[in-house]
């Protein structure tokens, strides 16, 4: 928490009646928010809340049907992100927008580079500047590294950089902690504190209320488009504060029982995969999941964990031998991988889980087309797939509860909970979840949790690949981590610590 909490501070950012409808939803009524100049200020609500839609407004996505947007106490009236910049409002979204083959000075300058006369762009210059400022706030960015090389931590630096440069007092984070390792999400802390004490404003939207009680100086809670409370974090505990949200208690993993039968689900066998120029990026991997297990595997983004599962999934070609029960499928295409029992909860959920502009309904079919009750006979059965998708709207709390609007529509919470509903409800044999919860509420959190941990007890097995690591000790029978494509690491969940397993996905314990 900041040392400038006093209620001196001016008011930099200020909501008033904010009310914004789209066809069939008002997503945002009457919400009133007000920022105080060099606080780091949370956001935390349900998904489908209304969070997203009110920082798009701030940052100029949106315009607002009612209300007024007041910054450092003049009215305002942004058309585009391009009238908020100049506002001196900067947004770091959840899903970095660099581009891998630039450097990190090419992709902070991209869009407003220096000039020096005529058509030249002054390198030097923006090279001082980014040096300056990356200097001035602590966030130790070498401009001349290639994206590519950069971690997920450094990457989320040169976001926050990005929008400094072009002059942002106030920032908004949209999930600024989701993919961090603890070691990572310490130092994200300890770089907005240090922006708020250089008179900074910080916006931050959260599910993860005690990142959200350490680090802010005040807490805003948005439930179903308004706004229901504003609380100090000194004042309030995660339960309440999950109360305020939900009307229920902080989830946890909850304790395992085990389940785990002798029967191997699926066999991985020297699996290597490799990349476009013959580097391999998936090297050697072997390990067998049985039924009634959970395997969870640990790793920073970009270790081999994405093309892991694509093999698995016949997305990629391989080296190695992949066996489900007494099939041997290492070659089998995916359709035939998922019409045999295999369920996929995929990482990216815009690009493998859904076609966003096709109605909900539409969105349940995906992977499924071959399969009750999607089908009869040779032909789409457009009512049991209308039906299905009513029932899992409704067992998975998915919002607005209208399966002919588009996914788009959809947060990317209530996304998420649509395609975990539909791979649970094809009762595979085995489960690949990649981030299951990433993106969803405490509630559907809990809920997600609670039908692995049901499934689970039914026989099924799954690969749980996850950036949360209490999700990945509190749900593993089996955690191993992924370094650099090797399996590097076996520990055991019941006595594993977030801080040990961010040691070996790093590979800070291991020898030279």
């Amino acid at each position: 928490m900041t040392q400038q909490s006093n209620v001196s501070a001016p008011m930099a950012v200020e909501l008033e009646g904010i009310t914004k409808r789209f066809p069939g939803v008002v997503a945002n009524h009457d919400v009133r928010l007000s920022v105080r100049q060099g606080h780091v200020h949370a956001i935390v609500g349900e998904n489908g809340a209304g969070k997203s839609t009110l920082m798009k407004i701030l940052y100029g996505m949106q315009r607002p049907d009612e209300g007024e947007i007041r910054i450092n106490g003049a009215a305002v009236t942004f058309r585009s992100p391009a009238d908020a910049i100049a506002a001196g409002i900067g947004m770091v979204h959840q899903h970095f927008m660099l581009a891998d083959n630039l450097t990190v000075l090419e992709n902070i300058i991209l869009g407003s580079e220096p000039r020096s006369g005529g058509a030249a762009i002054d390198l030097g210059r923006a090279r001082e500047k980014i040096k300056r400022l990356s200097d001035a706030y602590g966030l130790g960015v070498e401009s001349d590294m290639l994206v590519e090389d950069l971690g997920v931590g450094a990457r989320q630096r040169v976001e926050i950089l990005k929008v400094l440069y072009r002059g942002a007092r106030i920032l908004i984070l949209d999930e600024p902690t989701a993919v961090l390792l603890p070691q990572e999400m310490d130092e994200l802390f300890a770089n907005l504190h240090r922006l708020a004490c250089e008179g900074l404003t910080v916006i931050f939207i959260s599910h993860k209320l005690d990142e959200v009680l350490s680090v802010s100086d005040a807490i805003t809670v948005i439930r179903r488009g308004t706004t229901v409370a504003n609380v100090r974090p000194k004042d309030v505990t995660a339960r309440e504060l999950a109360e305020h949200m939900i009307g229920s208690e902080l989830p946890s993993p909850g304790a395992r029982e085990r389940s785990v039968t002798d029967t191997v689900s699926l066999s991985v066998r020297g699996l290597t995969v490799r990349s476009a120029t013959g580097r391999p990026v998936v090297d050697g991997v072997s390990f067998d999941i049985r039924k009634g297990e959970v395997l969870g595997i640990a790793g920073v983004e970009g270790n081999g964990q994405t093309e892991l599962v694509e093999a698995i999934m016949g997305m990629r070609d391989i080296e190695g031998e992949i066996r489900f029960g007494d099939h041997d499928i290492s070659f089998w295409p995916t359709l035939r991988r998922r019409a045999a029992g295999i369920g996929y909860i995929p990482e990216d959920r815009h690009r493998h889980g859904l076609l966003l502009e096709a109605p909900l309904w539409e969105n349940r079919i995906l992977g499924h087309q071959t399969r009750r009750p999607n089908v009869k006979g040779p032909w789409i059965d457009r009512s049991g797939a209308r039906s299905d998708t009513r029932r899992i709207v409704d067992t998975y709390d998915v919002r607005p509860a209208d399966i002919d609007v588009e996914a788009a529509a959809l947060s990317g919470g209530n996304q998420q909970k649509l395609i975990v509903g539909r791979e649970m409800s094809g009762n595979p044999a085995f489960l690949i979840a990649a981030h299951p919860t990433r993106g969803v509420d405490i509630g559907a959190q809990a809920a997600i949790w609670d039908h692995l941990h049901a499934a689970r007890a039914n026989g099924l097995a799954v690969l749980l690949i996850s950036a949360d690591l209490d999700e990945l000790i509190g749900l593993s029978d089996t955690l191993k981590v992924i370094l650099r494509g090797r399996i590097v690491a076996d520990l055991d969940p019941r006595t594993a610590t977030p801080e040990q397993l961010g040691t070996a996905m790093t590979g800070a314990g291991q020898t030279p």
